[in-house]
Protein backbone atom coordinates (compact mmCIF):
# COMPACT_ATOMS: atom_id res chain seq x y z
CA UNK A 1 0.00 0.00 0.00
CA UNK A 2 1.53 3.89 -0.95
CA UNK A 3 -0.68 5.16 0.92
CA UNK A 4 -1.68 5.01 4.78
CA UNK A 5 -4.89 6.30 3.79
CA UNK A 6 -6.89 7.66 7.05
CA UNK A 7 -10.12 9.34 5.50
CA UNK A 8 -12.14 11.60 8.09
CA UNK A 9 -13.30 14.16 6.05
CA UNK A 10 -14.80 11.46 3.15
CA UNK A 11 -15.84 9.87 6.34
CA UNK A 12 -17.56 12.25 8.74
CA UNK A 13 -18.67 15.20 6.77
CA UNK A 14 -20.94 13.78 4.08
CA UNK A 15 -22.86 15.50 1.98
CA UNK A 16 -19.98 17.91 2.21
CA UNK A 17 -18.30 16.92 -1.30
CA UNK A 18 -19.01 14.64 -4.33
CA UNK A 19 -17.62 11.38 -4.71
CA UNK A 20 -15.84 10.76 -8.53
CA UNK A 21 -13.47 9.29 -10.92
CA UNK A 22 -10.46 11.16 -12.43
CA UNK A 23 -10.19 10.77 -16.17
CA UNK A 24 -7.77 8.67 -17.76
CA UNK A 25 -4.74 9.68 -18.89
CA UNK A 26 -3.93 8.34 -22.45
CA UNK A 27 0.08 8.19 -21.86
CA UNK A 28 1.32 9.75 -19.01
CA UNK A 29 5.02 10.79 -17.86
CA UNK A 30 6.63 11.52 -14.65
CA UNK A 31 8.08 14.17 -14.85
CA UNK A 32 9.13 15.53 -11.30
CA UNK A 33 8.35 13.19 -8.09
CA UNK A 34 9.06 15.14 -4.54
CA UNK A 35 11.51 12.35 -2.25
CA UNK A 36 11.82 14.20 0.57
CA UNK A 37 8.21 15.05 0.83
CA UNK A 38 7.82 11.30 0.40
CA UNK A 39 9.86 10.68 2.67
CA UNK A 40 8.53 12.67 5.37
CA UNK A 41 4.78 11.62 4.65
CA UNK A 42 6.22 8.14 5.48
CA UNK A 43 5.63 6.63 1.56
CA UNK A 44 7.65 3.84 0.20
CA UNK A 45 7.39 3.49 -3.44
CA UNK A 46 10.48 0.91 -3.74
CA UNK A 47 7.60 -1.66 -3.81
CA UNK A 48 6.11 -0.30 -7.44
CA UNK A 49 7.16 -0.04 -10.71
CA UNK A 50 7.61 3.28 -12.61
CA UNK A 51 4.25 2.44 -14.69
CA UNK A 52 2.62 2.22 -11.31
CA UNK A 53 3.35 4.91 -9.84
CA UNK A 54 2.77 7.28 -12.94
CA UNK A 55 -0.61 5.71 -13.31
CA UNK A 56 -1.09 6.51 -9.60
CA UNK A 57 -0.20 10.50 -10.29
CA UNK A 58 -1.79 10.66 -13.52
CA UNK A 59 -5.35 9.37 -11.83
CA UNK A 60 -5.14 6.30 -13.72
CA UNK A 61 -4.88 4.25 -10.87
CA UNK A 62 -7.02 5.16 -7.38
CA UNK A 63 -4.19 3.70 -5.06
CA UNK A 64 -5.54 1.43 -2.68
CA UNK A 65 -7.71 3.19 0.30
CA UNK A 66 -8.49 5.98 -1.76
CA UNK A 67 -12.13 7.67 -0.88
CA UNK A 68 -11.67 10.14 -4.84
CA UNK A 69 -14.05 13.36 -3.50
CA UNK A 70 -14.18 16.79 -5.14
CA UNK A 71 -15.28 19.05 -2.43
CA UNK A 72 -17.82 21.67 -2.66
CA UNK A 73 -17.44 25.38 -1.81
CA UNK A 74 -18.12 28.72 -2.02
CA UNK A 75 -16.61 31.90 -2.49
CA UNK A 76 -15.99 35.67 -3.26
CA UNK A 77 -14.72 36.09 -6.24
CA UNK A 78 -12.97 39.81 -7.30
CA UNK A 79 -15.66 41.07 -4.20
CA UNK A 80 -18.53 39.30 -6.28
CA UNK A 81 -20.05 36.13 -4.39
CA UNK A 82 -20.60 33.05 -6.36
CA UNK A 83 -22.46 30.39 -4.22
CA UNK A 84 -21.29 27.51 -5.72
CA UNK A 85 -17.76 26.78 -7.06
CA UNK A 86 -15.99 23.36 -5.53
CA UNK A 87 -13.08 21.37 -7.13
CA UNK A 88 -13.76 21.62 -10.76
CA UNK A 89 -10.70 19.93 -11.65
CA UNK A 90 -9.22 18.53 -8.51
CA UNK A 91 -9.60 14.85 -6.52
CA UNK A 92 -8.76 14.23 -2.91
CA UNK A 93 -7.64 11.14 -3.21
CA UNK A 94 -7.54 10.77 1.07
CA UNK A 95 -5.91 11.74 4.14
CA UNK A 96 -2.40 10.54 5.81
CA UNK A 97 -0.34 10.71 8.68
CA UNK A 98 3.45 11.82 8.28
CA UNK A 99 5.75 10.62 10.93
CA UNK A 100 5.58 13.55 12.78
CA UNK A 101 2.07 12.85 13.63
CA UNK A 102 0.94 15.34 10.93
CA UNK A 103 -2.16 14.90 9.11
CA UNK A 104 -2.53 16.17 5.55
CA UNK A 105 -4.70 15.62 2.59
CA UNK A 106 -3.50 14.26 -0.72
CA UNK A 107 -5.02 15.50 -4.17
CA UNK A 108 -4.53 15.65 -7.73
CA UNK A 109 -5.40 18.82 -9.66
CA UNK A 110 -5.76 18.50 -13.31
CA UNK A 111 -7.59 14.88 -13.12
CA UNK A 112 -11.17 15.79 -15.12
CA UNK A 113 -14.02 17.07 -14.84
CA UNK A 114 -16.38 16.78 -11.52
CA UNK A 115 -19.92 17.78 -10.56
CA UNK A 116 -18.04 21.50 -9.96
CA UNK A 117 -16.64 21.87 -13.37
CA UNK A 118 -19.15 24.20 -14.46
CA UNK A 119 -18.67 23.32 -18.17
CA UNK A 120 -15.20 22.89 -18.45
CA UNK A 121 -12.85 19.74 -19.04
CA UNK A 122 -11.32 19.69 -15.20
CA UNK A 123 -7.84 19.10 -16.43
CA UNK A 124 -4.45 21.06 -16.24
CA UNK A 125 -1.78 22.68 -18.82
CA UNK A 126 1.28 21.51 -17.88
CA UNK A 127 2.57 25.12 -17.60
CA UNK A 128 0.23 25.73 -14.45
CA UNK A 129 1.45 22.67 -12.75
CA UNK A 130 4.95 23.33 -13.69
CA UNK A 131 4.44 27.04 -12.12
CA UNK A 132 2.80 25.39 -8.73
CA UNK A 133 5.56 22.96 -8.39
CA UNK A 134 8.55 25.48 -8.70
CA UNK A 135 6.53 27.90 -6.50
CA UNK A 136 4.67 26.19 -3.99
CA UNK A 137 8.24 24.32 -2.88
CA UNK A 138 10.11 27.82 -2.93
CA UNK A 139 8.08 29.17 -0.41
CA UNK A 140 8.88 26.34 1.37
CA UNK A 141 11.87 26.17 1.55
CA UNK A 142 11.68 30.44 2.32
CA UNK A 143 10.20 29.05 5.45
CA UNK A 144 6.47 30.10 4.42
CA UNK A 145 3.99 28.05 5.23
CA UNK A 146 1.89 26.66 1.64
CA UNK A 147 0.86 23.60 0.15
CA UNK A 148 3.41 21.31 -1.30
CA UNK A 149 3.90 19.16 -4.39
CA UNK A 150 4.45 15.72 -4.39
CA UNK A 151 5.33 15.30 -8.30
CA UNK A 152 4.56 16.37 -11.29
CA UNK A 153 2.96 14.59 -15.00
CA UNK A 154 2.30 14.98 -18.19
CA UNK A 155 -0.75 13.02 -19.40
CA UNK A 156 0.31 12.24 -23.18
CA UNK A 157 -2.61 14.65 -24.55
CA UNK A 158 -3.37 18.06 -25.39
CA UNK A 159 -6.29 20.23 -23.71
CA UNK A 160 -7.16 24.00 -25.55
CA UNK A 161 -6.46 27.19 -23.51
CA UNK A 162 -5.77 29.86 -25.77
CA UNK A 163 -3.77 27.34 -27.66
CA UNK A 164 -3.49 23.66 -27.62
CA UNK A 165 -1.22 22.88 -24.66
CA UNK A 166 0.36 19.70 -23.15
CA UNK A 167 -1.93 18.11 -20.07
CA UNK A 168 -0.56 17.67 -16.70
CA UNK A 169 -1.41 16.95 -13.37
CA UNK A 170 -0.24 17.77 -10.06
CA UNK A 171 -0.48 15.85 -7.05
CA UNK A 172 -0.72 18.37 -4.07
CA UNK A 173 -0.47 17.63 -0.45
CA UNK A 174 -1.52 20.37 2.17
CA UNK A 175 -2.33 20.44 6.11
CA UNK A 176 -6.11 20.41 4.74
CA UNK A 177 -8.18 21.86 1.77
CA UNK A 178 -11.05 23.58 4.09
CA UNK A 179 -11.33 27.19 2.82
CA UNK A 180 -13.42 30.13 3.83
CA UNK A 181 -15.69 29.44 0.74
CA UNK A 182 -16.17 26.03 2.34
CA UNK A 183 -17.73 27.78 5.36
CA UNK A 184 -19.47 30.18 3.13
CA UNK A 185 -21.06 27.52 0.94
CA UNK A 186 -23.19 26.47 3.06
CA UNK A 187 -24.06 29.48 5.83
CA UNK A 188 -25.59 30.95 2.06
CA UNK A 189 -27.85 28.36 1.82
CA UNK A 190 -28.64 28.65 5.49
CA UNK A 191 -27.27 25.42 6.87
CA UNK A 192 -26.16 26.05 9.86
CA UNK A 193 -25.89 22.79 11.32
CA UNK A 194 -24.10 21.67 8.79
CA UNK A 195 -21.85 25.39 9.29
CA UNK A 196 -21.11 24.11 12.62
CA UNK A 197 -20.24 20.85 11.83
CA UNK A 198 -17.61 21.84 9.47
CA UNK A 199 -16.50 24.29 12.99
CA UNK A 200 -15.80 21.43 15.13
CA UNK A 201 -14.52 19.56 12.60
CA UNK A 202 -11.87 22.28 11.84
CA UNK A 203 -11.24 22.99 15.74
CA UNK A 204 -10.48 19.41 16.21
CA UNK A 205 -8.48 18.60 12.60
CA UNK A 206 -6.55 22.73 12.90
CA UNK A 207 -7.06 24.35 16.48
CA UNK A 208 -8.08 21.49 19.35
CA UNK A 209 -6.38 23.79 21.78
CA UNK A 210 -9.51 26.37 21.83
CA UNK A 211 -11.78 23.24 21.84
CA UNK A 212 -12.52 23.68 25.79
CA UNK A 213 -12.29 27.54 25.91
CA UNK A 214 -15.57 29.82 26.49
CA UNK A 215 -16.44 30.09 23.33
CA UNK A 216 -14.70 27.91 20.83
CA UNK A 217 -16.17 29.37 17.31
CA UNK A 218 -15.01 33.02 18.66
CA UNK A 219 -11.87 31.13 19.42
CA UNK A 220 -11.46 29.66 16.33
CA UNK A 221 -11.70 33.24 14.50
CA UNK A 222 -9.44 34.19 16.23
CA UNK A 223 -6.70 31.85 15.80
CA UNK A 224 -7.46 31.44 11.78
CA UNK A 225 -7.40 35.46 12.16
CA UNK A 226 -3.53 35.77 13.66
CA UNK A 227 -2.49 32.70 11.23
CA UNK A 228 -3.46 34.28 8.09
CA UNK A 229 -2.19 37.86 10.00
CA UNK A 230 1.42 35.49 10.32
CA UNK A 231 1.23 34.17 6.70
CA UNK A 232 0.68 37.27 4.30
CA UNK A 233 3.47 39.52 6.92
CA UNK A 234 5.51 36.66 5.35
CA UNK A 235 4.34 37.17 1.94
CA UNK A 236 5.09 40.92 1.99
CA UNK A 237 8.20 40.65 3.73
CA UNK A 238 9.54 38.10 0.39
CA UNK A 239 7.85 40.30 -1.96
CA UNK A 240 5.51 37.38 -3.01
CA UNK A 241 1.98 38.72 -4.57
CA UNK A 242 -0.85 35.98 -4.71
CA UNK A 243 -2.67 37.41 -7.55
CA UNK A 244 -6.08 36.08 -6.65
CA UNK A 245 -6.99 36.14 -2.72
CA UNK A 246 -10.71 35.22 -3.50
CA UNK A 247 -12.04 33.77 -0.36
CA UNK A 248 -12.46 30.31 -2.04
CA UNK A 249 -8.31 30.70 -2.10
CA UNK A 250 -7.99 31.03 1.57
CA UNK A 251 -7.25 28.11 3.94
CA UNK A 252 -8.36 28.38 7.30
CA UNK A 253 -5.14 25.73 8.21
CA UNK A 254 -3.16 29.34 7.45
CA UNK A 255 -1.54 27.84 4.31
CA UNK A 256 -0.84 29.76 1.21
CA UNK A 257 -2.91 27.86 -1.65
CA UNK A 258 -3.58 27.96 -5.55
CA UNK A 259 -0.45 29.08 -7.04
CA UNK A 260 -2.32 30.84 -10.61
CA UNK A 261 -1.55 34.46 -11.67
CA UNK A 262 0.73 34.56 -8.64
CA UNK A 263 4.46 35.99 -8.98
CA UNK A 264 7.32 37.99 -7.21
CA UNK A 265 8.03 41.21 -7.41
CA UNK A 266 11.45 42.50 -8.55
CA UNK A 267 11.43 46.32 -8.54
CA UNK A 268 9.80 47.69 -5.15
CA UNK A 269 6.30 49.04 -6.03
CA UNK A 270 3.79 48.86 -3.69
CA UNK A 271 0.84 48.59 -6.40
CA UNK A 272 2.86 45.94 -8.14
CA UNK A 273 0.18 43.81 -9.74
CA UNK A 274 0.93 41.12 -12.29
CA UNK A 275 -2.28 38.82 -12.96
CA UNK A 276 -3.78 39.53 -15.96
CA UNK A 277 -7.09 39.22 -14.44
CA UNK A 278 -7.31 41.74 -11.84
CA UNK A 279 -7.73 44.60 -13.73
CA UNK A 280 -8.14 47.06 -11.24
CA UNK A 281 -5.47 45.91 -8.23
CA UNK A 282 -8.04 44.50 -6.01
CA UNK A 283 -4.98 42.02 -5.02
CA UNK A 284 -2.45 44.44 -5.78
CA UNK A 285 1.18 43.65 -3.10
CA UNK A 286 -0.15 46.46 -1.12
CA UNK A 287 -3.64 45.61 -0.60
CA UNK A 288 -2.92 41.84 0.43
CA UNK A 289 -3.10 42.65 3.87
CA UNK A 290 -6.25 44.67 3.77
CA UNK A 291 -7.95 41.86 1.50
CA UNK A 292 -7.18 39.57 4.26
CA UNK A 293 -8.95 41.45 6.66
CA UNK A 294 -11.65 41.98 4.27
CA UNK A 295 -11.59 37.98 3.67
CA UNK A 296 -11.99 37.17 7.25
CA UNK A 297 -15.32 38.99 8.03
CA UNK A 298 -16.77 36.96 5.41
CA UNK A 299 -15.72 33.92 7.30
CA UNK A 300 -16.46 35.71 10.26
CA UNK A 301 -20.42 35.90 8.94
CA UNK A 302 -20.38 32.65 8.54
CA UNK A 303 -19.92 31.86 12.34
CA UNK A 304 -22.02 34.30 13.96
CA UNK A 305 -24.99 31.55 14.71
CA UNK A 306 -22.22 29.57 16.85
CA UNK A 307 -20.65 32.64 18.57
CA UNK A 308 -23.61 34.61 20.34
CA UNK A 309 -27.39 33.32 19.72
CA UNK A 310 -27.97 37.38 20.06
CA UNK A 311 -27.11 38.48 16.81
CA UNK A 312 -25.90 42.08 17.77
CA UNK A 313 -23.93 40.47 20.22
CA UNK A 314 -22.22 37.76 18.18
CA UNK A 315 -21.41 40.71 15.63
CA UNK A 316 -19.85 42.67 18.27
CA UNK A 317 -17.59 39.74 19.18
CA UNK A 318 -16.60 38.88 15.53
CA UNK A 319 -15.95 42.75 14.94
CA UNK A 320 -13.37 43.04 18.18
CA UNK A 321 -11.32 40.66 16.27
CA UNK A 322 -11.49 41.58 12.91
CA UNK A 323 -10.60 44.83 14.13
CA UNK A 324 -7.61 43.49 15.88
CA UNK A 325 -6.04 42.06 12.46
CA UNK A 326 -3.83 45.40 11.11
CA UNK A 327 -2.05 45.32 14.73
CA UNK A 328 -1.04 41.79 14.67
CA UNK A 329 -0.65 41.87 11.31
CA UNK A 330 2.09 44.49 11.82
CA UNK A 331 3.77 42.99 14.89
CA UNK A 332 3.96 39.75 12.59
CA UNK A 333 5.41 42.21 9.74
CA UNK A 334 7.35 44.34 12.11
CA UNK A 335 9.14 41.65 13.55
CA UNK A 336 9.93 40.09 10.52
CA UNK A 337 11.14 43.51 9.02
CA UNK A 338 13.50 44.25 12.63
CA UNK A 339 15.32 41.01 11.11
CA UNK A 340 15.93 41.83 7.75
CA UNK A 341 18.13 44.79 8.82
CA UNK A 342 19.69 43.09 11.34
CA UNK A 343 17.51 44.35 14.60
CA UNK A 344 17.18 42.11 17.55
CA UNK A 345 15.64 44.42 20.30
CA UNK A 346 12.08 47.09 19.81
CA UNK A 347 12.41 50.55 19.88
CA UNK A 348 8.82 53.07 19.55
CA UNK A 349 10.07 54.65 16.38
CA UNK A 350 10.90 51.28 14.42
CA UNK A 351 7.69 51.14 12.30
CA UNK A 352 8.46 54.52 10.91
CA UNK A 353 12.40 53.52 10.13
CA UNK A 354 10.83 51.00 8.12
CA UNK A 355 8.17 52.73 6.60
CA UNK A 356 10.75 55.56 5.50
CA UNK A 357 13.14 52.76 4.24
CA UNK A 358 10.37 51.80 1.47
CA UNK A 359 9.43 55.22 0.97
CA UNK A 360 13.40 55.86 -0.67
CA UNK A 361 13.12 52.49 -2.20
CA UNK A 362 9.86 53.69 -4.28
CA UNK A 363 9.77 54.37 -7.42
CA UNK A 364 13.45 54.23 -7.53
CA UNK A 365 13.75 50.89 -9.53
CA UNK A 366 15.16 49.04 -6.75
CA UNK A 367 15.25 45.20 -6.91
CA UNK A 368 13.45 44.46 -3.47
CA UNK A 369 14.83 40.83 -2.92
CA UNK A 370 18.79 42.24 -3.35
CA UNK A 371 18.11 45.23 -1.75
CA UNK A 372 17.72 43.72 1.52
CA UNK A 373 20.12 41.41 0.99
CA UNK A 374 23.01 44.18 0.20
CA UNK A 375 22.37 45.84 2.88
CA UNK A 376 24.21 43.62 5.20
CA UNK A 377 27.92 44.63 3.16
CA UNK A 378 26.99 48.49 4.77
CA UNK A 379 28.23 46.49 7.91
CA UNK A 380 31.14 45.68 5.88
CA UNK A 381 31.67 49.25 4.37
CA UNK A 382 30.68 47.83 0.67
CA UNK A 383 28.48 50.41 -0.42
CA UNK A 384 29.05 49.51 -3.89
CA UNK A 385 26.61 47.30 -5.49
CA UNK A 386 23.70 48.63 -3.29
CA UNK A 387 23.76 52.64 -4.37
CA UNK A 388 24.21 50.92 -8.08
CA UNK A 389 20.80 49.77 -7.75
CA UNK A 390 19.45 54.10 -7.19
CA UNK A 391 18.04 56.85 -9.77
CA UNK A 392 18.87 58.63 -6.85
CA UNK A 393 20.16 57.31 -3.85
CA UNK A 394 20.02 60.60 -1.91
CA UNK A 395 17.04 59.68 0.74
CA UNK A 396 18.34 56.43 1.42
CA UNK A 397 21.48 57.41 2.66
CA UNK A 398 19.70 59.41 4.79
CA UNK A 399 18.27 56.81 5.51
CA UNK A 400 21.40 54.70 6.48
CA UNK A 401 22.54 57.26 8.92
CA UNK A 402 19.40 56.73 10.69
CA UNK A 403 19.34 52.85 10.55
CA UNK A 404 23.60 53.04 11.75
CA UNK A 405 22.43 55.15 14.84
CA UNK A 406 20.03 52.48 15.30
CA UNK A 407 21.99 49.53 15.40
CA UNK A 408 24.24 51.71 17.63
CA UNK A 409 21.42 51.18 20.38
CA UNK A 410 21.37 47.33 20.02
CA UNK A 411 22.68 45.31 23.58
CA UNK A 412 26.05 45.34 22.37
CA UNK A 413 28.09 47.85 20.29
CA UNK A 414 27.93 47.25 16.38
CA UNK A 415 31.70 46.58 16.14
CA UNK A 416 31.53 43.59 18.98
CA UNK A 417 28.28 42.21 17.15
CA UNK A 418 28.52 42.82 13.48
CA UNK A 419 29.01 39.50 12.49
CA UNK A 420 25.58 38.26 14.05
CA UNK A 421 24.18 40.86 12.75
CA UNK A 422 25.63 39.89 9.18
CA UNK A 423 24.27 35.88 10.19
CA UNK A 424 21.03 37.35 11.12
CA UNK A 425 20.20 39.16 7.87
CA UNK A 426 21.45 36.23 5.59
CA UNK A 427 19.51 33.88 7.53
CA UNK A 428 16.56 35.57 6.53
CA UNK A 429 16.80 37.72 3.29
CA UNK A 430 16.96 35.26 0.36
CA UNK A 431 19.55 35.75 -2.59
CA UNK A 432 17.34 33.64 -4.82
CA UNK A 433 13.55 33.82 -5.08
CA UNK A 434 11.40 32.17 -8.23
CA UNK A 435 12.19 34.88 -10.63
CA UNK A 436 9.43 35.69 -13.02
CA UNK A 437 11.61 34.95 -15.81
CA UNK A 438 13.54 32.02 -14.56
CA UNK A 439 10.10 31.00 -14.21
CA UNK A 440 9.05 31.61 -17.64
CA UNK A 441 12.01 30.16 -18.91
CA UNK A 442 11.52 26.84 -17.10
CA UNK A 443 8.10 26.54 -18.01
CA UNK A 444 8.21 27.46 -22.08
CA UNK A 445 10.88 24.99 -21.96
CA UNK A 446 8.59 22.28 -20.66
CA UNK A 447 5.71 23.05 -22.61
CA UNK A 448 6.77 24.09 -26.09
CA UNK A 449 10.50 21.10 -26.11
CA UNK A 450 9.73 18.79 -23.44
CA UNK A 451 12.97 19.97 -21.69
CA UNK A 452 12.90 19.52 -17.81
CA UNK A 453 16.39 21.01 -17.38
CA UNK A 454 15.86 24.37 -16.93
CA UNK A 455 12.92 22.93 -14.71
CA UNK A 456 15.11 20.92 -12.88
CA UNK A 457 17.92 23.78 -12.27
CA UNK A 458 15.30 26.22 -11.15
CA UNK A 459 14.23 24.10 -8.22
CA UNK A 460 17.60 22.50 -7.01
CA UNK A 461 18.70 26.46 -6.82
CA UNK A 462 15.52 27.77 -4.53
CA UNK A 463 15.50 24.65 -2.89
CA UNK A 464 18.34 26.84 -0.61
CA UNK A 465 17.57 30.30 -1.16
CA UNK A 466 19.72 31.58 1.31
CA UNK A 467 23.05 30.22 0.36
CA UNK A 468 25.38 31.41 -2.04
CA UNK A 469 25.61 29.08 -4.45
CA UNK A 470 28.97 29.53 -7.32
CA UNK A 471 28.04 29.56 -10.88
CA UNK A 472 24.11 30.40 -10.23
CA UNK A 473 24.81 34.10 -10.37
CA UNK A 474 21.69 34.40 -13.29
CA UNK A 475 18.93 33.23 -10.82
CA UNK A 476 19.55 35.74 -8.70
CA UNK A 477 19.02 39.22 -11.15
CA UNK A 478 16.05 41.04 -11.62
CA UNK A 479 14.23 40.41 -14.99
CA UNK A 480 15.25 42.56 -18.42
CA UNK A 481 13.44 45.73 -17.92
CA UNK A 482 11.48 44.59 -21.64
CA UNK A 483 10.53 41.57 -19.47
CA UNK A 484 9.02 43.32 -16.36
CA UNK A 485 7.92 46.64 -18.31
CA UNK A 486 4.82 44.09 -19.64
CA UNK A 487 4.85 40.77 -17.74
CA UNK A 488 1.14 38.89 -16.87
CA UNK A 489 0.75 35.77 -15.22
CA UNK A 490 -2.61 33.94 -16.07
CA UNK A 491 -5.01 32.08 -13.83
CA UNK A 492 -4.33 28.08 -14.72
CA UNK A 493 -7.46 27.78 -15.73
Amino acid sequence: MLFNFDNTYAEQLEGFYSSCDSASAPSPTLIKFNSALASQLGLNLSQFSEKEQVDIFSGNTAPDGATTIAQAYAGHQFGGFVPKLGDGRALLLGEVVDINGARFDIQLKGSGRTPYSRGGDGKAALGPVLREYIVSEAMHALGVPTTRALAAVTTGETVMRTEYLPGGVLTRVAASHIRFGTFQYFAARSETKNVRQLADYTIARHYPEVIDSNNPYLSLLISISNMQASLVAQWMLIGFIHGVMNTDNMTVSGETIDYGPCAFMDIYSPNTVFSSIDKHGRYSYQNQPSITQWNLARLAETLLPMIDDDTEHAIELATEVLNEFPEKYTEHWLAGMREKIGLRTVEENDLSLMNDLLAAMDRQQVDYTMLFRNLADLLQEQEKNIYAQFKDASAFKLWVGRWRERLSREKQSLSEDMGKNIQLMNQVNPIYIPRNHKVEEAIEAGVYHADYSKFEMLIETLSKPYQLQKGKEEYAQSAPEEFFASYKTFCGT
